[in-house]
C-alpha cells in the first residue's frame, strides 16, 4: 500500500508539473493511471517550442531549432533548442533547492540555498552563445553515431545569475585546483538512481572567467524545465554541454574532472587529423573547449524568390568561442568571389554578433548565397566540412541558402 501510494504521488507530481498547475481531483486518480499529460505528450506544447521545429528525439528530448526560426538577436525559449542526455527532473521543490560545493580541492564543502545565493552575491546578466558540439554532425560521411543534428542546436539568450568565480572564492579554492564538475538533477534513462546521465565540466581558467554564471534566470524570467530550471551552469562559447542544467553540486576538482560523458571519446575530437572512417584510440582524443569560428543566415529563409533587378537583403549571426569575430563575408558564386558584409560588436564577451548584407543577382536563375566568419586570430570557416572526427563534432562548414531569381 506505501508503494502505491508513493508511485501514484509521484504521477500526481510529474503531472502538476507538466500541467503548470494543480490537478482537481487528483486524489482520485485509480491505481496506475498515467494522465493523458504524461501521456507522449506534445513537445511543442510541452516546452512552448515552434510548431517548426525538429524533434530528434524523446527519451531523452533532443530538439533542433531551424536557421530563419534563430532571426531574433537575443534566441527567445520558442526557438531555443533542447539537447537532454536524461529524464527531466521530477519533483522540483524551489524553498528547498541546495547548491553544494565540494570537492577534492575545496577547502571547505559549503552549501546555499536558492535565496543564499541571490542575496549573498551580485547579480549579472550577459547574452551568451551555447552551442551543442555535435551541431552540423548529419553532414559528416561516413555518418557520425548520435543525434543527426542540422544547423540549429545553437542559441543566444540573455542570462541573469551570479559568477561562478564569486561562488567558488566564498568556499575557498586548494592551490592543486585545475577542473569543475557539476552534478544535477536529471535522471538517468535506466532510472537508476546511482547514475549520472552526464556529468562534464571545465578547467579552472573557464571556471573562473567573468562571463561563467551559476544562472537562475533566462531572458528575464525563470529558466524553463527543458533548460534548466531552477538553477543552471552557463558557461558560453564552449559545447553547451558543459553548461549543466538543474544544478545541484559542483566540484572543485584536482584531476579533470571524470564524470559521465567526459572519459572515453564523449565530447572530444581526435588531437591530430585523421581519414574519413579511421578508428581513433580515446587517449588519442582530446577534450573539445572553445567552439570554432561559425555563422547562420536566419533571413530570409532558403528557398527565397526574387524578380531580376530585385535586390536580396540578408542578416544572421556569427560567434566564434571564446574569441571574436572581426570579419563576416558572402559569396554567391560558391566562393569564387568574397565580398564583405557590416558585423556588429558583441553585446558582451561570448555574445554571438550580427551581420547584414545586400546583393543583386545578374541574371535569371539558381544561386546560393554563402556565409563566411573569421575570427579574431584570422581564422575563417572552411567553404566545405571540416576534418572529419568518429564523434561528427565540430562542423563549422560556411551556411548558405538556396535563392531563386526569375
Amino acid at each position: 500500500m506505501q508503494r502505491r501510494d508513493f508511485i501514484n504521488k509521484t504521477i500526481l507530481a510529474s503531472a502538476t508539473l507538466a500541467a503548470g498547475t494543480s490537478i482537481v481531483y487528483g486524489k482520485y486518480l485509480p491505481k496506475d493511471y498515467t494522465p493523458l499529460i504524461l501521456q507522449d505528450p506534445d513537445p511543442f506544447t510541452k516546452f512552448g517550442k515552434d510548431k517548426d521545429m525538429i524533434v530528434l528525439n524523446d527519451k531523452p528530448w533532443n530538439i533542433e531549432s531551424k536557421a530563419h526560426l534563430l532571426n531574433d538577436k537575443i534566441t527567445p525559449n520558442k526557438a531555443m533548442f533542447i539537447r537532454n542526455n536524461g529524464l527531466l527532473p521530477e519533483n522540483i521543490d524551489v524553498d528547498n533547492w541546495t547548491l553544494t560545493i565540494d570537492g577534492e580541492s575545496a577547502k571547505a564543502s559549503k552549501t546555499y540555498s536558492l535565496s543564499e545565493l541571490k542575496s549573498k552575491f551580485k547579480h549579472y546578466t550577459y547574452q551568451l552563445t551555447l552551442e551543442c558540439g555535435g551541431n552540423g554532425r548529419k553532414e559528416f560521411n561516413p555518418p557520425a553515431k548520435g543525434n543527426q543534428w542540422g544547423l540549429g542546436a545553437v542559441h543566444c539568450a540573455e542570462w541573469t545569475g551570479v559568477r561562478l568565480r564569486d561562488v567558488l572564492e566564498d568556499v575557498g579554492i586548494n592551490s592543486d585546483a585545475v577542473y569543475i564538475g557539476y552534478h544535477a538533477a536529471d535522471i538517468h534513462l535506466s532510472r537508476s538512481p546511482d547514475k549520472e546521465p552526464i556529468s562534464r565540466g571545465c578547467p579552472m581558467d573557464k571556471a573562473l572567467q567573468d562571463e561563467t554564471l551559476i544562472a537562475f534566470k533566462m531572458n528575464g524570467e525563470d529558466i524553463p524545465i527543458a533548460h534548466g530550471y531552477p538553477l543552471r551552469l552557463v558557461a558560453g562559447g564552449w559545447p553547451a554541454s558543459v553548461s549543466g542544467k538543474w544544478l545541484q553540486t559542483i566540484s572543485i576538482r584536482n584531476i579533470v574532472h571524470d564524470g559521465p560523458k567526459m572519459t572515453g571519446q564523449a565530447y572530444r575530437v581526435p588531437c591530430k587529423p585523421v581519414a574519413p572512417g579511421e578508428k581513433v584510440k580515446d587517449e588519442d582524443m582530446c577534450i573539445i573547449e572553445s567552439m570554432p569560428v561559425k555563422s547562420l543566415i536566419t533571413y530570409p529563409k532558403t528557398g527565397a524568390t526574387l524578380k531580376l533587378g530585385e535586390k536580396l537583403s540578408f542578416n544572421g549571426h556569427a560567434w566564434a568561442g571564446d574569441l571574436e569575430v572581426k570579419k563576416m563575408e558572402y559569396s554567391i558564386d560558391f566562393g569564387a568571389t568574397w565580398h564583405e558584409c557590416k558585423l556588429e560588436a558583441p553585446k558582451n564577451k561570448l555574445a554571438w554578433q550580427h551581420f547584414s548584407g545586400s546583393t543583386d543577382f545578374p541574371e535569371v536563375g539558381y544561386y546560393e548565397v554563402w556565409a563566411r566568419a573569421t575570427d579574431s586570430n584570422g581564422k575563417a570557416q572552411p567553404m566545405v566540412l571540416p576534418g572529419w572526427n568518429p564523434k561528427g563534432y565540430l562542423n563549422n562548414a560556411c551556411h548558405r541558402i538556396a535563392i531563386k531569381v526569375s
